[in-house]
């Protein structure tokens, strides 16, 4: 009988105390052999005085059975926790009994509780670490059933709620419910959530409440799943009131002019490219004007910034207030204004030019003094002067100059020149032609601009930058023939160039012991490529660079052409070990969500930004904005442009990491740029000083 039980199991004589039988589970548990058991009593066996208290004592009162949890002792002396049943069994005397024999016997069974314990213990602590992680995490965490009942919460989230102590101790979910039903702001569409979350209990995503304190919480809600079933739900709360208003003000800074509050040049280039596919979809015109006051840095310079700055913010209140509330106006220079005049002709521009003018006529009252002022306007009209936003802003921009050539205080219309365009064509089909046998003979070269560690002063990287000399045409500025490349197409096979010939450089470089970062610009016809990944990969191959000395930039606008198909190669670079940045930062369109997403490891702050630092007030702004973006985003920054001492310092101390600019060097050849290594950074800002170095390069 005891040999076919699972547990350890013997026999015991009521009377001598000694084991009678014991199967083989019982001699693995104790670490002896069946035949030495039956030669032992159950005191040997005992490892706790209560153990022999019973069975000295106890077990004669024993009328049927009796379990305890207790501990036996192995042959090797380590004591083993089982669970112990002492059953007495009686039955009817047998042939050949003696007489006064008792017909009776003990049964012991015995199962061992080692692995249950330790499975008790690892269970207790990782509840314990579950209890410190919820308690330590900064999200506000509430786990329910599937009919939703509160299983666990952590303090954040009582916190966050402001849940009273006595609905917790209580353990009422109604009033915890209700409770939070009345701190929301909407309680109908949270209500509709709540409803829509329970229908589903696989259902995951995330959501944005206001409470009516005003404090908003993203809330994201996951299955929580046993066996792959779902048994519950976990909610996860997150503040992101502070991070909203953080945004908020680095979008009114990217976005703002900071001085007048009236949008800046991104703005009104987004605007103008709204206005055009508007235009072209319904076949009508608008117009375009440059407004440049005359005459107002004299005023500034007498009356100081401070009053300048008063009379700025003034003109921008008269020019709004004369502008219908669907036209734009925005200033994108200290004393430059564009405005957008949506469905306008000629005739309706020269209206909105005269009102404005008339609109500057009555005198400005500066710290007590009257001061009059005028402007002189360019205009350019859609479509006849451009078709896109660079063209329409060059036109007004030209015909403003002309006015000024000629005296100012007065609009000009832009007119083109007869023939104009079939000019440009040809113009540009001879830059075309003209590249493509540069390309093949070996015409084009790289220069490369140092970028410099702003702490330590080390050079530690270049960006590689492609130059141009022709036979007819001279040097060819890259700003004249990279955007005829990109038109024809050209700039893959450009960019393809460009990117073996600074790896192998960069390859060089290493091979010498300089341990650079060599940055390659990457144009958005180059990045859209479908072999472009593999390209990268060929290219770092054959020179055997290690891929981490690659930095690839892009700009803004590459990025949201496509994001679902950029992120896809973005994250094939990253894994491939490229590092990625986001060149001229702040020029663009960027979202801060597809930022967040993409694995970008640094922004180049543009030099437009750079350039005013560190007196003007708006440059200040911005650049401060972006830099903290990076930080909150844990990206370095590179301030490009840098020229003064000034603007190094001041990006120094907003804890930008890196600089590029003619303080340093501008764009030198690969031998001269060898030299600078060799003679180091030092020598380079001396040659600086002394003006050594022609000021120049991008």
């Amino acid at each position: 009988m005891i040999e076919g039980l699972l547990d350890a199991a013997w026999l015991v004589d009521p009377d001598s105390l000694r084991i009678l039988a014991a199967n083989a589970a019982a001699a693995t548990l104790l670490g002896i052999d069946v035949s030495t058991l039956c030669r032992t009593d159950a005191l040997e066996l005992s490892a706790t005085p209560e153990d022999i208290a019973f069975w000295e004592s106890g077990v004669g009162e024993l009328t049927d059975s009796v379990d305890v949890q207790t501990f036996v002792s192995r042959a090797d002396g380590k004591l083993v926790p089982v669970l112990r049943r002492v059953t007495r069994i009686r039955f009817g005397p047998g042939r050949g009994s003696a007489p006064g024999a008792r017909n009776e016997t003990y049964l012991v069974v015995m199962r061992d509780r080692s692995l249950e314990l330790r499975t008790q213990a690892e269970l207790e602590e990782r509840l314990s670490e579950l209890r410190a992680t919820l308690d330590s995490t900064t999200d506000g965490i509430l786990v329910t059933d599937l009919s939703g009942r509160i299983v666990n919460f952590n303090p954040r989230f009582v916190a966050l709620w402001g849940v009273p102590e006595s609905l917790l101790t209580e353990h009422d979910d109604a009033a915890v419910s209700s409770w939070m039903l009345r701190r929301v702001s909407d309680p109908v569409s949270y209500t509709k959530r709540l409803h829509a979350i329970g229908e589903s209990s696989t259902l995951e995503g995330s959501d944005v409440l206001t409470l009516r304190c005003g404090k908003v919480i993203e809330r994201r809600t996951l299955p929580q799943r046993n066996r792959g079933q779902p048994i519950g739900r976990v909610f996860a709360f997150r503040d992101v009131s502070e991070s909203l208003e953080t945004n908020r003000r680095i979008d009114a800074l990217s976005n703002t002019d900071a001085l007048t509050g009236l949008p800046n040049r991104r703005v009104v280039a987004s605007r103008i490219e709204y206005a055009l596919a508007l235009a072209q979809r319904e076949g009508v015109a608008f117009a375009l004007l440059h407004l440049n006051l005359d005459r107002f840095k004299p005023i500034n310079d007498a009356l100081g910034s401070a009053a300048g700055d008063r009379m700025l913010v003034e003109v921008s209140k008269r020019l709004i207030a004369t502008m219908r509330q669907v036209d734009a106006v925005s200033r994108v220079g200290a004393d430059e204004y564009v405005i957008l005049v949506h469905q306008a002709d000629m005739q309706r521009a020269e209206g909105a030019a005269r009102r404005l003018l008339d609109a500057l006529k009555p005198p400005f009252t500066v710290d007590g003094m009257n001061l009059t002022i005028t402007a002189s306007i360019g205009i350019s009209l859609y479509p006849g002067d451009g078709s896109t936003s660079d063209e329409l802003l060059q036109a007004a921009d030209d015909a403003m100059n002309d006015l000024k050539a000629s005296g100012g205080a007065g609009y000009r219309f832009h007119h083109q020149p007869v023939g104009a365009t079939v000019v440009k064509l040809r113009t540009r089909m001879k830059l075309d032609h003209a590249m493509r046998q540069a390309l093949a003979s070996g015409r084009f070269r790289l220069h490369y601009q140092p970028q410099v560690d702003l702490n330590s002063g080390e050079i530690v990287g270049a960006e590689a930058l492609i130059r141009w000399r022709d036979p007819e045409l001279g040097d060819v500025p890259p700003a004249e023939f990279i955007p005829a490349a990109e038109s024809s197409g050209f700039i893959v096979a450009i960019g393809a160039w460009v990117l073996r010939q600074a790896v192998q450089q960069a390859a060089l470089w290493h091979g010498r012991g300089h341990r650079l970062l060599m940055s390659i610009n990457v144009s958005a016809l180059q990045f859209q490529q479908p072999d472009f990944v593999d390209s990268v990969a060929r290219a770092l191959a054959e020179v055997g660079l290690d891929p981490q000395w690659l930095e690839l930039e892009l700009t803004e606008s590459i990025l949201i052409q496509d994001a679902q198909e950029a992120l896809h190669r973005l994250q094939a670079l990253a894994q491939l070990g490229v590092k990625l940045a986001i060149d001229d930062f702040g020029t663009g369109y960027s979202s801060l969500a597809y930022l967040k997403r993409f694995p970008i490891g640094r922004l180049k702050i543009d030099r437009s930004f750079v350039r005013g630092l560190p007196k003007d007030e708006a440059d200040v702004g911005i650049v401060n904005a972006i830099v903290n973006l990076g930080k909150a985003l844990h990206l370095d920054m590179v301030a490009e442009g840098v020229e003064t001492e000034a603007q190094r310092l001041f990006m120094l101390n907003t804890g930008c990491t890196q600089y590029q600019g003619s303080l340093c060097s501008p764009a030198i050849d690969a031998l001269s740029f060898d030299a600078l290594l060799d003679r180091g950074l030092a020598f380079a800002q001396d040659m600086a000083d002394d003006g050594g170095w022609i000021e120049g390069g991008s």
